[in-house]
């Protein structure tokens, strides 16, 4: 997979403890990568991290992203190759709590990142994960593209198109002229399910929780719409990002900002999601969207033509399969009561996988 390409290469993810970065430290591992991790803290049980991969890093480094120093000596100790920076304050809702604490960790996180590899000299590429809320969402029926206008009407959205244009300057201003430093691109994606993911106020895991305790599962906005996509789905395009990045060249047409998203028949509203989970896990649940409730945007949906074009990427699986699978991952942890989901976790991907196979997908 992916060119053979990151067998033995020594990979930084920042975020290694949340949901994506426990999913691609596994794939990683499995790819044969040797894999490294800095977070602030681990995630309290349940977690991906505790259940899946919590055993598979060279080092499992702890720090804040927003701390220079800790960032450095993080780069100093594991000297990668490659970066996927995904540590971040990622809920919408808790930014309205924690404002000062979302434009740190999100934009001076990213700042001091991108810092510590220039000042270190490092030819290390860098692929920053943002969102696909860090567009000026105007309610658009057709989906962003990487040239639209960034923005965000809360804290989170604004601090991920902050992250992306401190991305595009840093890159601009010292990695596109320094010889001596590597590519620097940004992925942005959104809306991601998948097995292992806990956080509050999104709307899997609530589903879950909803349906282990007998509740009806409470929607807050059943008329969203989302371009929902499975974690290995958004990996998949990260990977093949990290990997022509790395054999492209010196300011490739890589070194820039990608869209990875499902096909447009997966951008659903929030109910159609809920009546597909209870399909796996029969239940109930009951509009209980709130007066005075923090603002959402109502649509939201990403083009990924230039993925298509220049990567060569495509989604692998659908709203329907996506929903299966990552409410299987949940039934085989809490049914079953498997408190080690390594195995299985790595049978997903090995699934996955075929699939894009058979899809004719060239990285796989």
């Amino acid at each position: 997979m992916f060119g053979n390409h990151y067998r033995n290469r020594r990979v930084l993810i920042t975020g290694h403890t949340g949901f994506k970065g426990s999913w691609l430290g596994l794939w990683l591992n499995e790819l044969g990568a040797e894999v490294n991790g800095f977070s602030d803290q681990a995630p309290k049980p349940p977690s991906i991290h505790q259940s899946v991969a919590a055993t598979i890093w060279k080092n499992d480094l702890r720090g804040d992203i927003a701390d220079p120093k800790a960032v450095s000596r993080a780069i100093t100790k594991t000297k990668p190759e490659i970066i996927f920076h995904m540590a971040a304050q990622p809920l919408v809702r808790l930014s309205y709590d924690r404002p000062m604490e979302t434009w740190q960790t999100n934009v001076m996180g990213t700042a001091n990142l991108l810092d510590s590899v220039r000042q270190q000299k490092r030819r290390t590429h860098v692929i920053v994960i943002t969102t696909d809320k860090c567009y000026e969402n105007r309610n658009w029926h057709h989906g962003y593209r990487e040239s639209d206008s960034l923005g965000g009407h809360d804290v989170y959205s604004a601090s991920k198109a902050g992250a992306e244009l401190v991305t595009q300057s840093m890159r601009r201003s010292f990695f596109e002229p320094g010889k001596k430093l590597g590519n620097v691109a940004s992925a942005r994606a959104g809306n991601v399910i998948g097995g292992g993911d806990y956080a509050a106020d999104r709307i899997i895991p609530d589903c879950v929780r909803s349906l282990r305790s007998g509740d009806a599962i409470r929607v807050r906005n059943p008329w969203a719409t989302r371009p929902w996509q499975h974690v290995l789905d958004c990996l998949s395009g990260y990977l093949l990002l990290g990997w022509k990045l790395s054999t492209g060249g010196k300011n490739s047409n890589f070194a820039d900002a990608f869209n990875f998203g499902p096909p447009a028949a997966s951008n659903r509203n929030v109910r159609d999601l809920v009546e597909e989970v209870l399909k796996t896990w029969p239940g109930q649940w009951k509009n209980e969207g709130e007066a005075n409730a923090p603002h959402e945007a109502t649509l939201l949906h990403l083009s990924t033509d230039k993925a298509a074009q220049v990567l060569d990427w495509f989604p692998v699986w659908n709203f329907e399969t996506a929903i299966a699978q990552t409410m299987e991952w949940y039934r085989v942890r809490h049914d079953r009561s498997r408190t080690d989901m390594n195995k299985f976790s790595t049978e997903q991907i090995s699934g996955f996988v075929t699939a894009a196979r058979e899809q004719g997908l060239h990285w796989a």
